[in-house]
């Protein structure tokens, strides 16, 4: 992993980013995209981000800012689909329906006749970009089903549908001559000032991994879209660089937070151990088995080939993915066992290579052949329904910021996310946000004096290298060990106890490990990769267990043994609204001053 703490000497660099090379300019909008860049040059960012950046630069320009760090963002790994109503005999009642109950009853309706309505017109906006779906025999569309949808629905690139998405995207956003994209920067806070009791944004603080510099972005408009925190868990889909670093800056910077508890595991992850020929490195992420097997026809068995899904929903596999986690999570835990079997090979050959072409070749690799022998799976974390809660066009209670995509908590999903929703809702909020950007950029004004309101944050360079080196191994183990606390803890299945004794060691490791760091000379306005996404780490953990242990029943993806049934009364969204008594500490405070209007 990349590291921006600099090993021993460097010079500090900061500046505001000039767009044009002719001295300091702002952004009309700074478009805050998934996760990363990727090697050679080339940019893998989130359909949020690229869709919204693409509307919004007619009107001004805009500066694109991702991760340093070499993987695709979790739109490249959506391999299952987008979800829309495309088939006649399909219709936007039956999908709202759809989403109502697989997200058990805490969706915002609103929303989701929204999202299910508006749907189509973004499918068609893509294909007229130059994305290439899936078509079957008599030309049309097609259509795959997936667990909890009533009709085939989901529109597909074989199992690389996001990587196609973002592929068109990218191509148009890489041609306009208002988009800057910025690779290697990593968002340490949002620029935030009061305004009356209002908290406005006016930008992000980045830090520059290659170059160690640290650089601000003025903006009118923010838009967040920096995807989910699945790294919180040892074993998640996300890649890498999924930290969790929106949330918790936008919950630095007095944003709503909303539903954090509804972390959803997806049932199948290819689990290495049950492979033929095993990997010789472990894998920073876990590889996706898509829902789309499972809707294709494939079977849930035990390591004794016995299918159990039957045993615990009428719909089998293809009940919505809370009930068939907590179904392999009990078949492994009665049994003993790491893993369950899910087969495929009973279809025909040629219909699954074509399918799944992108799984098959990954097994292969390791000598499972998916044509004729069952793939191992394990549940792994995959998506987050909570997150910055948002209005129908994106907006936060902070001016100035919205959210899409992962990020974001709009109603949609409310206690667990239907299949193939995710890339939807995305692509729908993405273009929702963009007339309120415009109008609120327009009613705006902001002088190039702006950029020294807030103190800067700094790279260490005082500190030895030897002090660095202390430094990123105590962060990597803090890391694993919160990892391994919310697996435990924080799970597919909770405890009151349980939890309890997550948030206690939780506080007690951060505490233990900014003690660590002052020791060593650390100060409250440096920042490093690590140390940065250590604090989101912390910020996130905390948001998803204080957000469980308020909701005393058991609703989709949450489920506890201490309240197990549905309560009608509790079915309300789980809300963190900011708090400015609570003592903060280097993890949860901004690290520059927030100034006043």
């Amino acid at each position: 992993m990349t590291t921006c703490i600099p090993a021993g000497s460097g010079k500090l660099h900061y500046r505001v980013r000039d767009f044009k090379g002719q001295g300091c300019r702002k952004a009309s909008w700074v478009s805050s995209v998934t996760f990363n860049g990727s090697t050679h040059k080339e940019l893998s960012c989130g359909v949020a981000g690229l869709r919204y950046a693409l509307e919004v630069a007619k009107h001004g320009s805009v500066a694109v800012i991702t991760k340093a760090e070499p993987h695709e963002s979790n739109t490249n790994y959506a391999q299952g689909g987008v979800s829309a109503v495309l088939c006649p005999s399909d219709s936007v009642e039956s999908h709202v329906q759809d989403t109502i109950v697989a997200g058990a009853y805490l969706c915002d309706e609103e929303t989701v006749r929204v999202v299910c309505t508006e749907g189509p017109e973004r499918i068609r906006e893509l294909i007229a970009m130059g994305a290439s779906f899936d078509h079957g025999e008599d030309g049309n569309l097609h259509l795959a089903r997936e667990g909890g949808h009533s009709h085939h629905r989901i529109v597909h690139a074989a199992d690389m549908t996001g990587r196609e998405i973002e592929r068109a995207l990218l191509e148009a956003v890489l041609k306009d001559p208002n988009i800057f994209m910025f690779e290697h920067h990593l968002a340490i806070d949002l620029l935030t000032c009061q305004d009356g009791s209002d908290t406005v944004c006016l930008g992000v603080d980045t830090l520059n991994t290659e170059t160690q510099e640290v650089i601000r972005f003025i903006s009118k408009v923010t838009l967040l879209a920096s995807g989910g925190a699945g790294q919180i868990y040892p074993t998640t889909t996300n890649p890498p660089v999924a930290t969790g670093d929106g949330i918790a800056m936008a919950h630095r910077a007095q944003a709503v937070i909303s539903n954090m508890e509804f972390v959803q595991f997806h049932p199948t992850a290819l689990a290495d151990e049950g492979l033929p020929a095993k990997p010789t490195k472990a894998r920073e992420n876990a590889f996706l088995i898509t829902e789309a097997v499972r809707g294709d026809g494939g079977i849930l068995y035990n390591l004794d080939m016995e299918r159990f899904m039957p045993l615990y929903d009428e719909r089998a596999e293809l009940a919505p993915r809370d009930v068939v986690a907590r179904g392999i999570d009990d078949q492994l835990k009665k049994r003993n066992e790491k893993y369950v079997l899910l087969d495929i090979s009973h279809k025909p050959r040629e219909k699954i290579l074509s399918h799944f072409p992108n799984i098959a070749a990954e097994c292969l690799k390791y000598g499972l052949d998916i044509t004729r022998q069952p793939i191992p799976v394990v549940p792994a974390a995959h998506y987050m329904c909570g997150g910055v809660r948002a209005g129908l066009q994106g907006e936060t209670n902070v001016r100035g910021l919205y959210v899409a995509g992962e990020v974001a908590c709009t109603g949609l999903h409310g206690a667990n996310r239907l299949a193939s929703n995710s890339l939807l809702e995305a692509l729908v909020f993405a273009r929702r946000a963009v007339q309120p950007s415009i109008d609120h950029m327009k009613s705006s004004s902001l002088d190039s004096s702006a950029s020294n309101w807030w103190s800067r944050p700094v790279v260490p360079v005082s500190l030895e290298s030897n002090v660095i080196n202390k430094i990123l191994t105590m962060t990597r183990e803090i890391r694993k060990e919160v990892q391994s606390i919310m697996w435990k803890y924080v799970g597919i299945v909770r405890s009151t106890t349980r939890l309890e004794a997550a948030e206690q060691k939780i506080c007690d490791l951060e505490a233990k490990w900014e003690e660590y760091l002052f020791q060593l000379g650390w100060e409250r306005t440096m920042v490093g990769l690590e140390a940065c996404e250590m604090r989101n780490f912390f910020c996130c953990a905390k948001l998803v267990v204080s957000s469980a242990l308020a909701r005393h029943e058991s609703r989709g993806l949450h489920y506890t043994i201490d309240f197990p049934h549905l309560e009608e009364s509790k079915r309300l969204p789980t809300v963190i609204f900011p708090c400015s008594s609570v003592r903060t500490s280097w993890s949860s405070r901004q690290l520059h001053k927030q100034p006043i209007c």
